[in-house]
C-alpha cells in the first residue's frame, strides 16, 4: 500500500521532510500547499509525483492525502489542524505549535476527541544522546539541569516578531524545553527574564527579545534553567547538561558527553534523528501503530505550556505555575 502524502508549507523543514519521504518505500508526496502558487510550484518541481497548491482546502479535496506535514511559521497554525481533525487526516506539525497557547489549546480538544494519529517535529527526542541520555540517568539522582540555546537571529521578518514566531524561547528554545521534559519529568513553575539588548537597533522591526533566562522549579523537586540569545553573529552552543550525583549527562546536538568522577566520554550519534521521526510517523499512519512515535501533538501542548509561562513570566516579572 502506497502512502500519499501532502505538505504544506515550502520552507527549509519542508524540505528536509520531503527528501526523506521521498526515499521510503511506499510513500508517495502528492502535493505542495505555499503561501503563494508560484512557492509551492518551486517545492513541487523536485518531486515528480508532486502538484502545487496556493488553497490548502483544495488540496485535501482534489489529493485525498492519507497524512499532512505541517512546516508553516507559528503564527500560521489553526485553519490546516481543525480541517485535518474534521476530516480524520493525521498529521505531523512542525514546532512549535503556535505562538501563543490559545490555538494549540482548541486544537488539543479536537484531536483529543478524534483520537487522531499526531506527531510533533520534536526531533530531538529521536537522536542516539537523548535515547542514550534517558538510560544512564535511570537509577542517578537528578539535581538540576543547565541548558542554552545561543545563536543568531534568523532572516525571516515573521521570526523578528513577537506575534509571528513568539519569540526565541517558543520557537528555538522549546527543542530544550522538550528535552528537560522527556529527561527529568514535568515543570510546575517558572520565572523568566528577557531583555532586548542589540537586535532591535541592528534589524527593522524586530519585537522579540534577543536576551533571556528562564529558572524551572520541577515537580520532581529538581530545578533547571534554560537561558538563550539570538545575539551573535553566527550559531553558537546548543544543548543540554543534567547535573547528578553520579557525574554529568551532557547532551548535544551531534552527541553525548558523560562525565564521571573526572573522566569524560563522549558518544556520536550515528543515525538521523529526523529519519526516526519520519519513519514512526509513517509506520503509524500505516498500522495504526503508535508507540514509536515519541512526540504526539497532546504531550507537545505540555512543552508549549512551559514555554507559554515563561513569556508571560519574563512579561509580568512575576513567577508563573505552568498551565495555570
Amino acid at each position: 500500500m502506497t502512502l500519499n502524502i501532502a505538505i504544506a508549507g515550502t520552507g527549509w523543514f519542508s524540505k528536509v521532510h520531503a527528501n526523506i519521504l521521498n526515499k521510503m518505500g511506499g510513500v508517495s508526496i502528492k502535493a505542495f500547499v505555499g503561501t503563494s502558487l508560484e512557492k509551492a510550484e518551486r517545492a513541487a518541481q523536485e518531486y515528480s509525483s508532486a502538484k502545487a497548491y496556493a488553497n490548502f482546502e483544495q488540496m485535501l479535496d482534489e489529493v485525498k492525502p492519507d497524512a499532512v506535514y505541517i512546516c508553516v511559521p507559528p503564527y500560521a497554525h489553526g485553519e490546516m489542524e481543525n480541517l485535518l481533525i474534521e476530516r480524520g487526516i493525521p498529521f505531523l506539525v512542525e514546532k512549535p505549535l503556535g505562538a501563543e497557547m490559545e490555538i494549540p489549546r482548541k486544537i488539543l480538544n479536537g484531536v483529543q476527541q478524534s483520537g487522531l494519529i499526531t506527531s510533533v517535529g520534536y526531533h530531538f527526542r529521536y537522536s542516539d544522546a537523548a535515547v542514550r541520555a534517558a538510560e544512564m540517568l535511570q537509577g542517578r539522582k537528578i539535581g538540576m539541569a543547565l541548558g542554552c540555546w545561543m545563536g543568531d537571529m534568523p532572516q525571516v521578518s515573521w521570526w523578528r516578531k513577537q506575534e509571528g514566531s513568539g519569540g526565541q524561547f517558543i520557537e528555538q528554545t522549546t527543542h530544550m524545553v522538550d528535552l528537560l521534559r522527556r529527561l527529568l519529568g514535568e515543570v510546575d513553575e517558572v520565572y523568566a527574564a528577557y531583555a532586548h539588548r542589540a537586535m532591535k537597533e541592528m534589524h527593522e522591526g524586530v519585537t522579540v527579545h534577543d536576551v533571556g533566562t528562564v529558572t524551572m522549579k520541577l515537580k520532581s523537586g529538581a530545578v533547571a534553567t534554560v537561558s538563550n540569545t539570538c545575539i551573535l553573529p553566527e550559531a553558537g552552543q546548543v544543548g543540554l547538561c543534567i547535573y547528578t550525583e553520579q557525574g554529568t549527562v551532557d547532551i548535544r546536538a551531534d552527541r553525548l558527553i558523560i562525565g564521571d568522577r573526572g573522566k569524560m566520554t563522549e558518544f556520536r550519534n550515528a543515525g538521523s534523528p529526523y529519519e526516526r521521526e519520519n519513519e514512526a510517523f509513517i509506520h503509524a499512519v500505516r498500522t495504526g501503530d503508535r508507540s514509536g512515535i515519541l512526540s504526539s501533538y497532546e504531550d507537545a501542548v505540555r512543552t508549549m505550556e512551559v514555554t507559554w509561562a515563561a513569556w508571560r513570566s519574563a512579561e509580568s516579572g512575576m513567577p508563573v505555575k505552568v498551565g495555570g
